[in-house]
């Protein structure tokens, strides 16, 4: 699993008006509807409904929403910076400017969790996501991320 495989560059986002937990949700259906052709209200209440089970705020300032989509292929992801933090109900109560959502098929199975595996162990290393807060261009972003799976790979 690599983020070529996972984000295209039009799947990458600096948002500013998101004001709370739903709204963001909300951007980043539209995101992956503008990016992937995926519905967005279909995409939206997957991801609220996945968040009802519990919060996806992983910490640091990082949220990693994520939901099963019917008629998916495959997994595919949305990146999203905020300008401004909001509240995400995280387990260490920080307000996230950072979300990478992932939708993967009914039926993933494990690759959605090595989608999921690699966002996190991506986004749990502080120099990353101090380039990426510093970044607020998505062109600077996804190469970024994209620099970072290849860091890994050597």
């Amino acid at each position: 699993m690599n983020f070529a495989k996972l984000i295209q560059p039009d799947a990458v986002k600096v948002v500013t008006s998101a004001s709370s937990k739903k709204r963001l949700l909300h951007s980043i259906s539209e995101l992956a509807h503008s990016a992937y052709g995926l519905d967005v209200a279909v995409v939206s209440d997957a991801l609220l409904a996945r968040e009802a089970l519990g919060p996806t705020g992983v910490g640091h300032g990082v949220a990693l929403p994520h939901a099963r989509i019917e008629g998916l292929e495959s997994v595919l992801g949305v990146f999203v910076l905020l300008d401004k933090p909001i509240d995400f109900s995280s387990v260490d109560r920080q307000p996230v400017d950072i979300a990478f959502a992932l939708f993967a098929p009914e039926q993933a199975g494990v690759e959605h969790l090595k989608a999921l595996a690699l966002v996190s162990r991506t986004l749990r290393d502080s120099s990353i996501c101090a380039k990426l807060r510093a970044n607020p261009d998505p062109t600077k972003l996804f190469a970024i991320l994209a620099e970072n799976q290849s860091a890994q790979a050597a």
